[in-house]
């Protein structure tokens, strides 16, 4: 018998689609304003149920003021058929500098990037924090494994 490649592709439940954003720091930011559509990567935290990123002054910092709603998207890849992807669709809420919520934000940032805004920060012209609240969060994955001869897959146990 000869083994052919054999591919499920299947939706993510929440819990698989929080894993995988915890999993990650860096996501890519899709967001658009009259004719226009952007995406661009950014270094994210995912905790509970917010994103909290960080940027700095800039068209994109402009854009999300007039049309704060966003998608975002993470993706773990292995192989061309396995594969895990996550997208959210949601709001951004800018961190007003001395709110609770701003240094709630930035604690989030540090935990992942301990030097961020602090003297020894690499990026300190990224001094402007947001929070992504996902309002719909979908999810796909694929995996492939061996299919046996006679078309059924194959099991491991």
């Amino acid at each position: 018998m000869t083994s052919t490649p054999h591919v499920t592709i299947r939706d993510l439940d929440t819990a698989e689609c929080e894993a995988v954003l915890a999993r990650h720091h860096v996501g890519r930011i899709a967001f658009s304003f009259k004719d226009r559509v952007d995406i661009q990567p950014i270094s994210y935290v995912f905790e509970g149920e917010w994103l909290s990123c960080r940027t700095e002054p800039g068209t994109k910092l402009e854009t999300l003021h007039h049309s704060p709603w966003v998608a975002f998207e993470v993706d773990e890849a292995n192989g061309p058929y396995d594969w895990q992807s996550v997208v959210i669709r949601g709001t951004v809420y800018l961190m007003p500098e001395g709110s609770p919520d701003h240094a709630a934000t930035v604690a989030a940032i540090r935990r992942v990037a301990p030097l961020a805004f602090t003297d020894a920060d690499p990026t300190p012209f990224r001094n402007v924090v947001f929070r992504v609240y996902p309002r719909e969060m979908t999810g796909r994955g694929a995996s492939s494994g061996p299919r046996s001869g006679d078309g059924s897959p194959t099991t491991h146990a």
